[in-house]
């Protein structure tokens, strides 16, 4: 059995990818490292293909034409023979040591046995959690810094619990897809298909097969370091603004992805609160660096956004701009625009977000 599958989408990667992937084939033969080659330029493929034969039976090299960071992750979770399924990014990496005490505990949950030693696959997905979250840390290494993002506060630790078990999360916390190990079963029963061509779809990834999760399992361990400091990446600010349509793009795609009442009444009231409050976040990046632009087209962009959200869910929309800090960023004219951006800057700095 393999117990996690770990998917590394890969393009033009040559120059960090090692680092990445070594810290994964750790795992020995518990573990499948997909190595997706997004049509790279580069010397990707050429790595990947070394790892193969490195490490038969662990990493596995997937060549395909170029179709951006979600055609990897699609790639990964069709070929995923894990019970679990992990995305990492091939700029980041696992830590060794809470790597390890994962790896233990997926594999205590898995490894049922019925009488004579057989072991049971559907005893596994009966008792293994749903979803296992964990720390992750920002990793700044040219300036030699770090910060850990945890849910202490959150999740009881080292214990399965339900959506009506969490607590409330900080201005500053919220699950992104570096903390999430799904069950791989999750994921494809949720119907997750990540667009090509397109940044940000991790926020998806991380919001639309939450409402499939029946339970959860936290462990307070640093596992994913996710590494800061390129010029091009996606977090950066000049570079969100020039991908800004994209950003829209999978705003729109989460907040239409899902029916938050239907959740509420099906799931957990306290899933569809979390999950509201994740759209208002996105909706208030999206809003804010349109402001940042200050241009007659963002502004038309900006009020397109909300005007779609009106126009869907007219619910969602006045609990969005009324009851959330996205409502914050549809303060009126050019003052009002002046004191959201000033908002911004000072929570940036305060809560030091991404």
């Amino acid at each position: 059995m393999k117990y996690i599958t770990f998917t590394v989408p890969c393009y033009n990667s040559q120059d960090y990818m090692e680092r990445c992937i070594d810290s994964l084939v750790k795992g020995g033969e518990d573990v499948e490292v997909l190595i997706i080659d997004d049509g790279s330029s580069d010397n990707t493929g050429a790595i990947a293909d070394r790892y193969e034969k490195l490490y038969p039976g662990i990493a596995k090299a997937v060549h395909q034409e170029n179709g951006g960071h979600g055609a990897g992750v699609n790639k990964g979770l069709e070929l995923a023979q894990g019970k679990y399924f992990k995305v990492v990014d091939s700029d980041d990496w696992l830590d060794e040591d809470a790597y390890g005490r994962l790896l233990t505990k997926i594999k205590e949950v898995c490894d049922a046995e019925q009488p004579g030693g057989v072991q049971s696959e559907e005893v596994c997905s009966e008792t293994a959690p749903d979803l296992i979250i964990c720390n992750y840390i920002y990793d700044h290494l040219e300036e030699g810094t770090s910060r850990t993002m945890h849910y202490r506060n959150v999740f009881p630790a080292d214990t399965i619990c339900t959506w009506n078990e969490i607590n409330h999360f900080h201005p500053s916390q919220y699950l992104i897809m570096h903390a999430l190990v799904y069950r791989t079963e999750v994921l494809r029963e949720s119907g997750i298909r990540l667009p090509e061509h397109t940044f940000y779809v991790d926020n998806l990834f991380a919001y639309q097969p939450l409402p499939y999760v029946k339970s959860l399992y936290y462990m307070d361990i640093d596992l994913y370091h996710y590494f800061l400091g390129r010029d091009d990446q996606s977090v950066n600010e000049k570079v969100l603004i020039r991908r800004i349509d994209q950003q829209i793009k999978v705003t729109e795609l989460v907040a239409h992805c899902m029916d938050l009442q239907e959740v509420a009444e099906e799931t957990s009231p306290k899933l569809a609160a979390y999950m509201r409050r994740n759209i208002s976040i996105m909706m208030a990046i999206s809003s804010i660096h349109l402001l940042l632009i200050q241009s007659e087209e963002a502004e038309r962009k900006r009020k397109l956004l909300w005007q779609g959200i009106k126009s869907s869910n007219r619910r969602l929309y006045y609990q969005l701009k009324y009851g959330t800090v996205s409502g914050l960023t549809c303060l009126p004219g050019k003052v009002g625009g002046m004191v959201t951006i000033g908002g911004y800057r000072i929570a940036k700095k305060v809560y030091q977000f991404q």
